[in-house]
């Protein structure tokens, strides 16, 4: 009883009540803002939350995905100067529209959630996609396989042939009747990319948006690649 007394009327009591919430708040805030800096500029945890890229990997698979921000350190380089054929990578559609206050706002829910709410919905913005094609490559593709003659290169290469790392994609039968003016045709007539332009994929090479449908995607919407995979543990590694 009179140790409750003492805490409710004690002026000493008051103030150290106050100092112990002022310190809880500077930690809280010391946090986020440490939060906020390592998930904006070093890196970014990201589930896959489809089956578009299987059969290598699967739906529910957790990535740490580097920053695009963490290479402007180094310098002359920038992400691009890191990106090889066959790397996996974020695809944020929604990088460069004006956001405003809304950035803040979804970081301060991410950070409370442990990254599980948004207020941009991953499967509206976020893509995890299969990178194909470099800045002047030309790019073709027949019953499914991308063909790539490299900027500077005589010769027409298969996919596999250049890639970094091995993968598997998911050829899937033509169906009676698809032709190449339909969406997702195994067929494509080659283009050429520009300068900052890269050619993504989806693994599963069925009906999926990719570039196909997107067409090349410029460097400013690519805002990582994926370093490891940590879930789940039996398949974790490098993808």
């Amino acid at each position: 009883m009179f140790d409750s007394k003492w805490r409710r009327y004690s002026f000493s009591a008051q103030k150290t009540q106050r100092h112990r919430v002022r310190w809880i708040a500077l930690w809280i805030a010391g946090i986020f803002i440490l939060y906020t800096l390592l998930t904006s500029l070093v890196f970014h945890v990201c589930v896959l939350e489809n089956e578009t890229m299987q059969p290598g990997l699967l739906k529910g698979d957790r990535f740490i995905f580097s920053s695009s921000g963490i290479y402007g350190f180094i310098p002359g380089s920038d992400l691009g100067s890191f990106l090889k054929r066959s790397n996996i990578v974020l695809i944020d559609k929604s990088s460069g529209k004006d956001k405003g206050f809304l950035i803040v706002a979804d970081s301060v829910l991410r950070f409370i959630t442990a990254q599980r709410v948004s207020i941009y919905p991953a499967e509206n913005s976020l893509f995890i996609k299969r990178l194909i094609g470099l800045p002047g490559d030309e790019i073709s593709m027949t019953n499914f396989v991308i063909r790539v003659r490299p900027k500077g290169e005589r010769y027409t290469f298969t996919e596999f042939e250049l890639w970094e790392r091995p993968y598997e994609s998911l050829i899937p039968p033509a169906p009676a009747l698809w032709d190449e003016s339909l969406p997702f045709s195994g067929n494509m007539d080659a283009i050429v990319l520009g300068e900052n332009e890269y050619f993504v994929l989806s693994d599963d090479r069925s009906n999926t948006n990719d570039s196909r449908t997107w067409g090349p995607v410029p460097l400013s919407l690519i805002s990582g690649k994926a370093m490891f995979r940590f879930w789940p543990f039996t398949r974790a590694g490098i993808p």
